[in-house]
């Protein structure tokens, strides 16, 4: 059975347990496996299983999910909403300023109060200032609220409108009740100034919330609306929507590429800073990639397309970011359930507050405005986005920086980490081997006719059908010397080993020695110059030729890599932080040992001849120590080999090595399989992830203490009457703006 998502925009939610009624709603719907709703970016991401490949089916689901978003008494909205930026910083702003309005001949009496000066004005005039702010620009807690209660719940909303209808109307119950000409003190001032506090705070919490959204704004507007192409007519621009693979592509000085291709014509440097990270633009000729997104520098392309739509790098990039922005944290969990009688509760406080203040022998009156106090300040704002805030921010930051956090799970868990075990090519390595040599072996006579040039173009073909990094160092090697290289006749990869195939009528074996060991290649006359190369920290492939059931070599091949720059400086950054190092790779003893002393790992940290298969074993074995002590693994990698141990590690890290060109090979495919991904092949991101993880959390943390202890402190002081409605309301709309202001500091991370 398979299974489909979908993403929805929702308006109107304002508190955690908006989030928690929207879930059951839409929960209860027929095949729905799971719902995640985010407060921050008012959506949610819904699964359901897919019975029927029907589209009609299709539709019909989405139509109910909507409809039950509606029933739940919020608007469903389209999930691009997000991507719309706002007309102005000051849109929504209006509701907030009459209020303000309305609410300040109220609040001068008050601190007139504070200065010794004791006067008011009439009630007439405070019943016409407040009445509008209570029930026009208060309708929306009234319609919230109302829903809520129907739907056998409650929220924010709901508390407010509760608490202020409370005042407004015991304040209509003194001035009707009062004697003809006494002045009465009444709470008008106190229902208007706590809508009118909400109202600014849910607006500068909105504004809050679109900064939190720039990164997925920022990503989408890399996308340019049009495509120029090359026709039987000429040069014709058209909706990047009709772009085809194949078509051929211009891009001219300034502009962006509207989709991942291979350069034909021309030369320019392409700026990529967006995508992943890196500052410095990029030189492209023809037979380089260019991902769309990137800005063209200073020349004009001719573009193969290689990849459009949500098939682009582009494309995944915003994927992965929406999905983690819509993922909850697992520490998230706490709050939901929390949420879930945090309302009930604070209802029976408030009634509760009111009992005991009356049966202590005090007025209906003091009774009444002590228990608003209690409804306004427990309102649980802050609460529900103290969690969704801080991802959002932190995951878009980090994007911007050209890290791509896949999950929630993921950034919760990284800050965890103690241990991080490293695949060597192509990650701690530049991974473009170069054939440093070939050498003839002498193990039968009859085989010793072919030439150097006639055994490297006869590799070349066998290997013309292998995406391994050795392969195309071979491919290399025969082309700087002009060889022929035809295809194989036949090809077969043997993973972990080599590769076999028929060329020219030959039938070839090319891997390593590991493999001519088990084949029972004689190695009597070669292995001695094996192990000497093996010491110099070559990596050494055999090619072999299969004559009827045996199986001969014909000569040594020595490959040589290089560190990536800069990579034993970030590993000493990581190992300063206290992490356990580990490379693991599949070559053999002898290189891996010597490419480790040039990284600065010791011989305890180093893993070779380590087969694809048996990546994923080991990773699970250094989650558990000999003393049986759990440590917390992230593994990095690059290719489709590294997947399995991407998957198993606590914490996958794929490097996408976007910027390089040619073939990306494997890195789609770890990429999915990784919990975050490095747009760059720069190691020194791993010790960035990791850190923005813990930032994050942090701020997590920081913002459901601030949540919890607001509530803590607050509830009980309303409650005791040491703070009135217009305080509580005022620390309540503050509580929200302090725990998006908190989570924006995020913004300000750089690696």
């Amino acid at each position: 059975m398979s299974e489909l998502s979908c993403d929805i925009g929702i308006g109107g939610m304002t508190c955690a347990s908006c989030v928690a009624r929207v879930e059951r709603a839409i929960s209860k719907l027929t095949d729905v496996k799971s719902v995640s709703v985010n407060l921050a970016t008012e959506s949610a991401r819904v699964i359901w299983n897919d019975t029927s490949k029907d589209i009609a089916n299709l539709q019909t689901q989405q139509a109910r999910l909507r409809r039950a978003v509606r029933d739940a008494g919020y608007e469903p909205l389209a999930a691009e909403h997000l991507e719309q930026a706002p007309v102005s910083a000051w849109a929504g702003f209006g509701p907030v300023a009459i209020g303000l309005l309305l609410s300040a001949p109220l609040v001068l009496p008050m601190l007139g109060d504070a200065l010794g000066k004791h006067w008011m004005l009439p009630a007439l005039w405070q019943f016409v200032l407040a009445t509008p702010v209570q029930f026009i620009l208060g309708a929306r807690f009234y319609k919230a609220g109302w829903h809520a209660l129907l739907a056998g719940s409650g929220n924010m909303d709901l508390l407010v409108a509760i608490g202020t209808t409370a005042g407004w109307l015991l304040s209509m119950w003194l001035w009707l009740t009062a004697p003809a000409g006494y002045m009465v003190h009444l709470y008008f001032e106190g229902s208007a100034v706590v809508i009118t506090l909400v109202l600014l705070g849910k607006w500068l919490e909105a504004r809050a919330k679109r900064q939190t959204t720039d990164a997925i704004r920022a990503l989408h507007a890399l996308r340019p609306e049009k495509a120029r192409v090359i026709t039987l007519d000429g040069e014709l621009e058209i909706p990047i929507q009709e772009l085809l693979l194949n078509d051929r592509m211009v891009v001219l000085p300034g502009e962006r590429f509207a989709a991942d291709g291979l350069v034909l014509e021309g030369q320019t440097q392409v700026d990529e800073a967006m995508l992943t990270g890196e500052p410095l633009p990029v030189h492209k000729s023809a037979g380089s990639r260019v991902t769309g997104g990137s800005i063209n520098g200073e020349g004009r392309v001719v573009v193969d397309v290689c990849a459009t739509g949500t098939s682009t790098v582009l494309a995944n990039i915003i994927r992965l970011v929406e999905d983690a922005q819509a993922a909850k944290a697992p520490i998230q969990r706490l709050v939901d359930q929390v949420s879930a009688v945090f309302v009930p509760v604070v209802l029976v406080l408030a009634v509760l507050t009111c009992l005991a203040w009356w049966f202590t022998g005090h007025s209906m009156e003091v009774s009444l405005i002590h228990s608003v106090a209690v409804l306004v300040i427990a309102c649980p704002c802050a609460l529900g986005l103290a969690t969704p805030a801080a991802i959002m921010a932190g995951t878009g930051v980090a994007a911007k920086h050209g890290i791509l956090i896949k999950d929630a799970q993921a950034l919760e868990v990284a800050h965890k980490v103690d241990t991080v075990a490293f695949d060597k090519t192509g990650t701690l390595t530049v991974g473009q081997p170069r054939l440093i040599s070939l050498t003839r072996v002498n193990s039968d006579e009859s085989l010793t006719s072919f030439s150097d040039a006639q055994l490297l173009s006869m590799a070349a073909s066998l290997q013309s059908g292998s995406e391994h990094p050795l392969a195309h160092a071979v491919m290399a090697a025969a082309k700087a010397q002009q060889l022929n290289v035809s295809a194989p006749e036949s090809f077969k990869a043997v993973p972990g080993f080599g590769s076999e195939g028929q060329v020219q009528g030959h039938s070839l074996l090319l891997g390593s020695q590991r493999w001519m060991t088990q084949l029972h290649v004689s190695t009597r006359s070669w292995q001695d110059e094996v192990n000497r190369l093996q010491s110099a920290g070559f990596t050494v492939s055999v090619l072999a030729q299969r004559i009827d059931s045996e199986v001969k070599a014909l000569a040594i091949l020595a490959f040589g890599d290089e560190p990536k720059p800069g990579v034993q400086h970030a590993l000493k950054v990581l190992r300063a932080q206290g992490l356990r190092l580990v490379m693991i790779s599949g070559d053999n003893q002898g290189a891996a040992m010597a490419m480790a002393a040039r990284l600065g790992l010791m011989p305890g940290e180093v893993f070779a001849e380590v087969l694809p298969s048996d990546k994923a074993a080991l990773v699970r074995s250094l989650q558990t120590d000999a003393q049986g002590h759990r440590h917390v693994v992230a593994f990095v990698g690059d290719g489709i080999n590294d997947a399995p141990a991407l998957a198993a590690a606590d914490v996958g890290l794929a490097m996408a090595n976007i910027s390089v060109d040619g073939h990306r090979g494997g890195t789609d495919v770890a990429m999915q399989a990784a919990g975050i991904t490095l747009m760059r092949g720069d190691v020194a991101l791993v010790a960035s992830a990791l850190n923005i993880s813990a930032r994050t959390v942090a701020k997590i943390r920081q913002n459901l203490f601030w949540a919890f202890a607001y509530n803590a402190a607050g509830i009980p002081l309303a409650a005791l009457g040491y703070l009135s409605p217009v305080v509580a309301g005022a620390a309540m709309a503050l509580s929200s703006v302090s725990v998006m202001t908190n989570a924006l500091l995020l913004k300000r991370w750089r690696p």
